[in-house]
């Protein structure tokens, strides 16, 4: 009787916390449609009803789906090369004083990328990566998202940090990894992060951050399913066409389609991955295809053209929040004018006169400049006076993060554990002993506080 009395009381309380067999209410379901297509296939039914497909309607005509059966999805743009509306529809949602700011922002970045880039040949920096060519893509797209959303960049989103309030003094610092860099200067160059800004440090393995941007995604939704009172939030992350051929790729576009997470992915697909042309890497139609296929809500749009990725930045971060969240892929075309790094040389494998073409063809800060221009809000003079102004900026930033120590020797010993371990003091002394032995072997007037930060 007892053993009774607890499976009843059991089961009681079990059905308290498990939902029965019902439609799901939670926004964005597909239980409905899961149900019915389970459902046995109904006599005389013309259309297939098999859980793996739904409303498939039959056919009697063999025939495989081709390639060359679908058109080449379409790319989005406002403005055209000259800088001239071609979306009549278009109304510009900021003020022109906004609109030059964007402008300058991209100028930092491009100015700040050709320096850095020499500052490594010189040898005062051991690596680099510039962006070239996708200055529109990463100010734009950042221009849109909210304070709070969540981001994960690849490696060539400087307009990504910028736009956000990364000043040139936090890029500096991380790039010279000195004791100011807040990632204490443990980082390769160019791998920048920051809690305040919401961005989450870049990672050197390829594809990594896409399916964890799917999972953070997944993470704000359960939150506001079990606080509604939170803010809306998306996860935004970056990403580039090759980063698109690794299984991590398919696997954060599964899980977010099929758990319906609120995260906008944005490929930019810039015709190259390091030394691997697209025509090595696909033969589908690009990325966007994918999201399709995945049952993504999928756009495609014109890189260059800042105007139409902030209009198409802002639609997908209105689709992503519909119905509890669901995930939108941006696919963004551009061109990767630069080398992929400063340990790259990209004339091994693509011919000069075809980057030389691009950057005189369709660059995208020409294109904002020529439609401000058009507007008679920019002008050479301005020019001059911003690219002058910028480039002492980010001059002066450099020369006062090169001049900053390294992160004290001790720092390497800590933040793994709240408190240094009996092992990791043991290893501590061991490296002082040896510093000791071989003074003259190493520069240790560089580090903060010296060999004397190992003693406490």
């Amino acid at each position: 009787m007892r053993s009774r009395i607890i499976c009843n009381s059991s089961l009681r309380r079990a059905s308290r916390c498990v939902p029965r067999a019902t439609p799901c209410s939670y926004p964005g379901s597909t239980v409905s449609a899961r149900s019915a297509s389970s459902v046995a296939q109904r006599p005389g039914s013309d259309y297939v009803s098999f859980p793996g497909a739904v409303k498939s309607a039959f056919t009697s005509d063999l025939k495989f789906a081709l390639p060359s059966d679908h058109p080449t999805l379409p790319t989005y743009r406002v403005v055209d090369q000259d800088g001239n509306i071609v979306d009549q529809s278009f109304k510009q949602d900021l003020s022109n004083d906004e609109a030059v700011q964007l402008y300058k922002t991209m100028l930092m970045i491009s100015i700040m990328d050709i320096i850095m880039f020499d500052a490594q040949r010189q040898g005062r920096l051991s690596f680099y990566m510039v962006s070239a060519g996708e200055e529109a893509l990463s100010v734009g797209s950042a221009s849109i998202l909210d304070k709070e959303d969540v981001v994960f960049c690849q490696y060539r989103e400087q307009g990504v940090f910028a736009q956000r309030g990364f000043t040139l003094n936090d890029f500096m610092n991380q790039l010279f990894a000195n004791k100011l860099d807040n990632g204490r200067g443990r980082n390769m160059p160019v791998h920048y992060g920051s809690k305040e800004l919401n961005i989450h440090t870049v990672s050197s393995p390829l594809a990594t951050q896409i399916p964890q941007a799917s999972g953070a995604a997944y993470a704000l939704k359960m939150q506001r399913i079990n606080d509604p009172s939170l803010p809306p939030r998306v996860v935004t992350v970056y990403f580039g066409e090759g980063a698109a051929s690794e299984g991590d790729f398919h696997a954060a576009l599964n899980i977010a389609a099929t758990r319906s997470c609120p995260v906008i992915f944005i490929c930019r697909n810039n015709g190259y991955a390091i030394s691997t042309p697209t025509l090595d890497q696909y033969r589908g139609d690009g990325i966007a295809s994918r999201g399709i296929g995945y049952g993504i809500d999928t756009i495609r749009v014109d890189g260059n053209d800042i105007w139409a990725v902030r209009e198409v930045t802002k639609k997908a971060r209105e689709m992503a929040l519909q119905d509890g969240g669901k995930p939108v892929l941006i696919e963004a075309m551009s061109y990767r004018v630069s080398h992929h790094s400063t340990s790259d040389d990209s004339f091994a494998y693509r011919a000069r006169v075809e980057v030389e073409d691009w950057k005189r063809r369709d660059n995208p800060i020409s294109r904002l400049r020529k439609y401000m221009e058009t507007k008679g809000i920019w002008d050479e003079a301005k020019e001059k006076e911003a690219r002058d102004s910028i480039r002492r900026d980010v001059l002066k930033a450099f020369s006062q993060a090169e001049r900053e120590k390294k992160p004290p020797i001790r720092a390497m010993f800590e933040d793994v554990y709240e408190e240094l371990t009996p092992e990791l003091r043991a290893q501590m002394k061991e490296l002082r002993d040896h510093l000791d032995k071989y003074p003259d072997e190493y520069d240790l007037g560089e580090y903060e506080g010296g060999k004397t930060s190992l003693d406490s």
